[in-house]
């Protein structure tokens, strides 16, 4: 018996086999009950013809299924059929400039991307042994970051604050100033009417174009805004994976967790840490591991983290911490008194700046950082006129060039500096003639 013949059997039998249906026994929240329907975790099923869900877990019982759409008209008794597998995205270059759902749906009125091939969201992690060593600068156009804080290719940098400091201006600016090839960005939680001001004033038209935006906006369900974030990290894969550098943006993480959250209590997990279940601590490295470098590319990772009341060590803050390669700290006080970007640069750290810059680079960081520093201890004194000048050399110094400081870590959020630019701009600032 020839191939061909063997494979026409196999799908004629497919095709005559009985198509199987299982029926909601049981609805409650995000927790849906199927019975008479076999899947695997990790499965979509559709239910009554329209709503998608997907199977979290599988006992005596039936199977326990968490919605991707709203629930609102479905019914105990709604017939429920399995889609054949797991939730599979897009992927391939025709999605840059294009703009998707949570689920990887094209959401712009552009051509259907129906075409492209599809892979599954899940996906391994680079084995630890197989990363190259990440031991180059990507430029993200920010010279207060450029400089103070280097972002390695391949690195994963957190940017936190609290709500309402500027996470999402400064992700604007970044995405527009950056020189890696490809962006891919994942709006998890916004607000629906930022979206639009996002994609028109902040990214454009030209940032547009070499990225890929994934929505979920804060009414959709959690599973999709949780979804969102591994079909971002997905597509950012994808593109690594034919030896791309990418960018990868999450706004943000927070939203994330919230979303896990409110999956695992609705499953019954038993809350922990302000009310975050365990399911929360095992999906972020999950999630976060998945980025950095490949023996193909590099996904640099760049994730802000909404921490509460300005707690950096919130659950969630803390956490990714301890995950990412680096952080980026906002303060309250620079952006209410105007300064943009509110980059805290004394609080903030990258953890491989000793593996991208020179030493002549880092000796001009630690300089700027020691004035810095300087000066936040005496400012008390010089603002009551109780400070003696001559009592310290590094606050002297930076108070004689506070004026210029001040002017190289602002900038404007509609200008991006080159990363060499940058580096010679604190050079100058440092040499002895910038005082005069």
């Amino acid at each position: 018996m020839s191939l061909l013949t063997l494979e026409s059997g196999q799908r004629a039998r497919a095709a005559a086999a009985p198509l199987l249906l299982g029926k909601v026994a049981e609805l409650i929240g995000l927790h849906v009950l199927v019975t008479g329907l076999p899947a695997a975790v990790g499965d979509l099923v559709e239910i009554d013809g329209s709503a998608l869900a997907e199977v979290a877990a599988s006992g005596p019982r039936g199977l326990i299924c968490l919605p991707l759409a709203h629930t609102a008209g479905l019914q105990v008794g709604a017939l429920v059929r399995h889609t054949g597998g797991p939730l599979r995205i897009p992927v391939g270059d025709e999605l840059r400039g294009r703009i998707v759902d949570g689920l990887g749906r094209p959401i712009d009125g552009g051509p259907s991307l129906a075409h492209l091939p599809r892979v599954s969201v899940e996906h391994a992690a680079p084995d630890a042994l197989s990363r190259p060593r990440i031991q180059t600068q990507l430029g993200l156009g920010v010279r207060a970051l450029d400089t103070l804080v280097p972002c390695g290719r391949g690195q994963r940098l957190g940017i936190m604050a609290g709500s309402g400091v500027g996470k999402s201006s400064l992700l604007s600016q970044i995405a527009r100033g950056t020189d890696a090839e490809v962006s891919v960005i994942a709006l998890v939680g916004e607000r629906g009417r930022e979206v639009r001001e996002f994609l028109d004033n902040d990214l454009g038209p030209e940032g547009l174009a070499r990225s890929v935006v994934v929505v979920a906006t804060s009414d959709a369900p959690p599973v999709e805004r949780l979804r969102a974030a591994f079909v971002a990290t997905r597509i950012a894969e994808s593109f690594r994976d034919t030896g791309r550098h990418v960018v990868l943006m999450m706004d943000s993480l927070t939203r994330v967790a919230m979303a896990q959250r409110e999956i695992g209590l609705s499953a019954g997990e038993p809350p922990a840490t302000r009310g975050y279940p365990p399911s929360v601590f095992t999906l972020l490295p999950r999630l976060l591991e998945r980025a950095g470098t490949s023996p193909d590319g590099s996904i640099t990772g760049l994730y802000t983290v909404l921490v509460e009341g300005d707690d950096l060590q919130d659950p969630i803050g803390d956490t990714a911490r301890s995950i990412l390669d680096g952080h980026v700290v906002l303060s309250r006080s620079l952006a209410t008194a105007g300064h943009f970007p509110s980059i805290d640069v004394l609080e903030s750290i990258s953890r491989v700046t000793s593996s991208i810059t020179v030493p002549e680079q880092r000796a001009d960081a630690t300089a700027l950082r020691r004035m810095l520093a300087a000066h936040r201890n005496v400012r008390e004194l010089v603002e009551i006129g109780a400070y003696v000048p001559g009592a310290d050399a590094d606050a002297d110094l930076a108070l004689a060039r506070l004026p210029q400081i001040t002017a190289f870590l602002q900038q404007p959020l509609e200008q991006t500096t080159p990363t060499a630019e940058s580096w010679d701009r604190l050079a100058a600032l440092i040499t002895p003639e910038a005082a005069r």
